[in-house]
């Protein structure tokens, strides 16, 4: 009895040895922090950076080619877009943690099941949304603000917009995956040859053919079905899964798992769709009331939600780059690692949104102009827009680095705390509150307002799940 006992610890002492080989032999947990984030957040950057793109390209070359009213008919089909990136990120970046934490722990089956479940779960979601666009398009425009005088052209972009969804949800929820499979410069290439050619034939659609806005719309498409191309021929080519026909069979646990693992990034754009869609109706309202008139606030304000696009996707493909980084040390309780992980994320992004503030409070103009020569009122408001609403961008980083974080950690509630606290629990309500007594101008100090009040409950949650931390590090040593 007593040797047989010894055989099992000896043989538990054996695998734990051989786990603890793996952990060490793998560069998540080994490689410098600096040149893993490096190496991950870099690509990730530029693939956000390229998807921002499309909708800035689009705008630049509308406001040349139809004005002011052209760009307002594109934000205001927007929210269509984000919503269906919701559900993709959901998909990409719940399969994208859980595949980092599997791996973390060496567990291969449960890897290969989730990521084969992402695919086909992204595939569905795609023809949903083709379908939903289609059918449901006028109502979708009355609720997302149309106007009277930008009616027809949203009508135009979105016809032509949702034929591009089922590949722009596969291309969006693979890259996470693709990066997290250690592949990161594959993901940028795939946004990056998309953009290219969205950036080349949109003055081709728009003006050498006279097409406006539906020109723009299928250039963007045209870039988004090659781009789905490209990501779905990484499938064969994947180099810690194995997709089998087995693993593609729907699990409702594992999509369970993935989801509440994506729930973060999921609110995250949900919760901007609402903002959006309340936003252009505030500013409908309320601008009608003052001397800019409806569309003006439409199309500026917009534009600099785009344009803040930019420094956003710089913060979250930094964030998003350091989460596989910090899933897997989490898993392999390599805790020191995965709070600097974490902290040099913290430092570069706010370092980021420093030099964002410090140019749209000096030089909005300069941006302004490259969306078309308007006239003053217009200036006016959208150079307000960019000094009130983008004020304190800095702290809007913090609270999505550390959304990810939690999500990374495999803590999704903490993460979806955070993701609604800005939008939904603080600038909602500034959105409805402000306006009452600032007029349209309310709507641009509601930004700031709940900036500030998210990063004092963001740092809150940090410090409580930092503290766990450190305590978790003392118990392992």
């Amino acid at each position: 009895m007593e040797e047989t006992t010894n055989t099992e610890l000896e043989q538990n002492k054996e695998k734990q040895n051989e786990t603890l080989n793996k952990t060490e032999q793998n560069p998540l947990g080994t490689e410098k922090i600096g040149k893993l984030i490096k190496q991950f957040a870099i690509p990730c950057i530029i693939s956000l950076l390229v998807s921002s793109l499309y909708n800035i390209v689009d705008q630049i070359f509308i406001g040349q080619g139809v004005g002011y009213l052209g760009n307002a008919a594109t934000n205001i089909v927007f929210p269509f877009t984000v919503i269906t990136m919701a559900f993709a990120l959901m998909i990409g970046d719940g399969a994208s943690a859980y595949l980092s934490l599997s791996l973390g722990k060496h567990d291969k089956a449960s890897a290969d099941k989730g990521v084969s479940n992402a695919i086909v779960a992204s595939v569905i979601l795609g023809i949903v949304f083709l379908v939903i666009g289609l059918v449901f398009r006028e109502g979708l425009l009355k609720l997302f603000g149309v106007t009277e005088s930008s009616y027809e052209f949203a009508k135009q972009y979105m016809t032509y917009i949702v034929l591009g969804m089922p590949f722009f949800i596969v291309t969006t929820a693979l890259n996470s995956i693709i990066r997290a499979d250690g592949s990161p410069g594959y993901a940028m290439i795939t946004m990056l040859v998309g953009a290219i050619l969205n950036i080349i034939l949109d003055p081709i659609a728009i003006f050498a053919l006279d097409m406006g806005v539906k020109g723009a719309a299928i250039a963007t498409i045209i870039g988004q079905v090659v781009s789905g191309v490209m990501s779905v021929l990484y499938i064969k080519k994947f180099k810690s899964v194995s997709i089998t026909k087995e693993n593609l069979k729907l699990e409702a646990k594992t999509l369970k798992k993935i989801c509440s693992l994506g729930i973060s990034s999921f609110i995250t754009q949900v919760a901007i769709t609402v903002v959006i869609i309340l936003l252009n109706q505030t500013l409908a309202k309320y601008g009608a009331a003052s001397k800019y008139g409806s569309d003006i606030p439409l199309s500026a304000l917009g534009i600099v939600m785009k344009v803040n696009q930019i420094v956003n996707s710089i913060v979250i493909g930094l964030a998003a780059g350091a989460q596989p980084i910090i899933g897997f040390n989490f898993g392999a309780k390599k805790y020191d690692r995965v709070l600097k992980t974490y902290g040099v994320a913290i430092k570069v992004g706010l370092g980021i949104t420093a030099i964002g503030t410090l140019i749209f409070q000096l030089w909005p103009q300069v941006i302004i102009n490259l969306f078309g020569q308007e006239n003053e009122l217009y200036n006016e408001f959208a150079k307000l827009s960019f000094r009130i609403f983008l004020l304190f961008i800095m702290f809007n980083s913090f609270q999505i680095t550390s959304g990810i974080f939690f999500q990374a950690i495999g803590n999704p509630v903490k993460a979806a705390i955070l993701s609604l606290s800005r939008q939904i629990g603080f600038l909602i309500p500034a959105l409805v509150i402000l306006p009452r007594f600032f007029g349209v101008e309310g709507a641009l100090y509601a930004g700031p307002t709940a900036d500030c009040l998210a990063f004092l409950l963001a740092i809150t949650l940090v410090a409580i799940e930092v503290k766990k931390i450190n305590k978790m590090k003392v118990e392992v040593k």
